[in-house]
């Protein structure tokens, strides 16, 4: 079991010691991953909690919201990500203007010293904390001397381990921007490669046109403040997970329906192989649901007339379906 907390002041007051590391971890990538993977391995070995700290908002969208990125996932799966590696706790901190004007020294303290009692702080080589991002390895290694904690630095996934190369060939640093970078551009392989998983999106499904119902392709659509990147426009092979649990394979179209002239970018999962029952008794309105992109199959065409888009979809589906067979 993995503990949430969204504030210090939950926190047990006897909690620790703990070994500690903080960031954003958006899209929890294998970058992350590696970071975390020794976290735990170090608090096991020195019989200690494995600690992360997060922040939300991402900051970002305190300093600079006119260009924040959008997030590769929201804070829910984020969280379930980070729960599954095997942390012992998660600390959840609001991040404001009053938290960016800590100095370096005081958000170690108030937050790693006296909140979670490190013994050990696990970070990248290039960290930087505190106000103006003043704080550094050299900071912190300072910070550990006068307050009692061991540093221990780590390099993110990338060359090193299992290598990943960008399209170039080289070797690349695993990063939320490369995952972001990849989704733009509706490479979703890539995208699950640096992550580790697939990608996601978790949303309500609602109501909407009912044009792949009436084209004999229903389709569950994700309301429109659904969390999760939207990769570019496009018909992509992936699974849509309902509340129960249950794993279906699916065509998801992600676009504008440009043959019905739409305007609004949408998100739908045609379930290929739901029960063969009437379609009002497979009724996933009201869930929420996260769709899982696996592949890209083409991008977004405006067909000349509806005939032409159903044949379309039928190659689609079985397109996805042979891929998803695969996996």
């Amino acid at each position: 079991m993995v503990y949430i907390w969204n504030d210090p002041s939950e926190v047990p007051a006897d909690f620790g010691p703990s070994v500690v590391t903080f960031g954003n971890f958006d899209g929890v990538h294998r970058g992350h991953q590696q970071v975390l993977s020794q976290l735990i391995r170090s608090a096991r070995l020195t019989h200690s909690k494995a600690v992360a700290v997060t922040f939300d908002p991402h900051p970002a969208v305190i300093h600079r919201p006119e260009s924040a990125p959008r997030l590769i996932m929201g804070l829910e799966d984020k969280l379930e990500a980070l729960g599954e590696l095997g942390l012992d706790a998660i600390l959840v901190v609001k991040y404001s203007l009053d938290l960016a004007s800590l100095t370096a020294e005081e958000f170690v303290e108030q937050y790693l010293v006296d909140c979670l009692h490190a013994s050990h702080v696990v970070i990248g080589h290039d960290a930087r904390f505190g106000r103006g991002n003043s704080g550094d390895l050299e900071t912190m290694k300072a910070l550990g001397g006068k307050f009692g904690f061991e540093v221990q630095v780590i390099s993110e996934f990338g060359s090193e381990g299992y290598p990943l190369h960008d399209d170039d060939g080289t070797d690349r640093r695993c990063s939320s921007t490369w995952v972001r970078e990849a989704l733009q551009e509706g490479d979703v392989a890539t995208a699950a490669e640096v992550l580790g998983r697939p990608h996601r999106m978790r949303g309500e499904v609602v109501h909407g046109a009912a044009r792949g119902r009436a084209l004999g392709f229903p389709t569950a659509n994700l309301a429109s403040n659904s969390t999760g990147l939207i990769p570019a426009d496009g018909i992509y092979a992936g699974w849509l997970v309902d509340e129960a649990g249950k794993r279906w394979p699916a065509a998801i179209s992600v676009g504008s329906n440009p043959t019905f002239d739409g305007v609004s970018r949408q998100v739908e999962a045609h379930v290929i192989d739901r029960p063969r029952e009437a379609v009002e008794d497979f009724d996933l309105y009201g869930q929420t649901v996260i769709v899982e992109f696996l592949a890209r199959l083409r991008g977004m065409v405006a067909y000349r007339g509806p005939e032409a888009l159903v044949d379309q979809m039928k190659l689609d589906v079985v397109q996805a379906h042979q891929l998803l067979a695969r996996h």
